[in-house]
């Protein structure tokens, strides 16, 4: 995909100032201007672009982390996944216009869980956010992002990557918090979208970038994902305080080097 100057989007966002690599190759022109003009003016901290579930650093040759959040310990959702992971390389992605790749999120309908395949950048209007919404942050949710907090999701994960580091808990799967809105599609269907929330970083993950994604405890997923909870200051302020725990157990599971060539980020 190229721009109307002829630009492919990894060689715009290289002459914008910014370090890419195959995560940005779907991406329009315009989008990928907005996330440089953002990013310049400090409008936001860009945090997870690329996150995953297995291969990678962990777990070791032939072995995959245990996926029991619900769902996804069931015949029919796993065997999605599996496929999922196999088709894109166990690697999420933002999505693009041309390239349509989905990734894993678990939603809540109110009476069972649901494993979806969503488009990795909030729409507004039944269109991407012209604003760079593939993050948001957990401090915003409440006025910047309150379209999406009616409804929330999870993205199963074993790794996450950031300015060129992976991290992880061990190799343990763990959920990253998303908001979630539904965009109505030219032929009539739905189409479910996301954006990862972020927090101020804590631990080992600190000493890398400002921000790490939100993960969401065992014990809270279910409150978080009910679409009979409120979204509002009180769910997130008892997410983030839960969070803490974990946060604080995340390690950086390579070296930059490693990091770089096994996993796409966007910055």
């Amino acid at each position: 995909m190229t721009d109307p100057t002829g630009e492919t989007p990894r060689a715009l966002a290289r002459s914008l100032g910014l370090s890419v690599d195959a995560a940005v190759d779907g991406l329009s022109a315009p989008v990928v201007q907005a996330l440089a003009l953002a990013a310049a003016v400090g409008l936001f901290w860009v945090v997870c672009a690329s996150y995953g579930l297995g291969g990678g650093p962990y777990p070791d040759e032939g072995e995959e982390p245990a996926f029991d959040l619900p769902p996804l310990d069931e015949q029919v959702p796993a065997q999605r996944l599996t496929e999922w992971m196999r088709v894109q390389n166990h690697t999420a992605k933002i999505t693009g216009r041309h390239e349509r790749n989905l990734n894993p999120l678990i939603v809540d309908y109110g009476d069972h869980r649901v494993l979806e395949f969503a488009w990795w950048w909030l729409h507004l209007g039944n269109q991407p956010a012209k604003f760079a919404a593939f993050n948001s942050r957990a401090e915003a949710l409440t006025s910047t992002w309150r379209p999406g907090l009616a409804q929330r999701g999870l993205a199963p994960a074993t790794w996450y990557v950031e300015k060129g580091h992976s991290f992880g808990l061990g190799g343990q799967a763990f959920a990253l918090a998303a908001i979630t809105t539904t965009a109505r599609q030219p032929d009539g269907s739905d189409l479910l979208t996301y954006s990862i929330v972020t927090r101020e970083a804590i631990g080992v993950a600190a000493r890398t970038h400002p921000r790490m994604p939100l993960i969401v405890p065992r014990e809270l997923q279910g409150h978080w994902l009910h679409p009979g909870v409120p979204g509002d200051s009180q769910l997130i302020a008892d997410v983030l305080a839960a969070s803490d725990e974990l946060s604080a157990q995340v390690e950086r599971i390579d070296s930059p080097k490693d990091a770089a060539s096994s996993f796409p980020a966007l910055f």
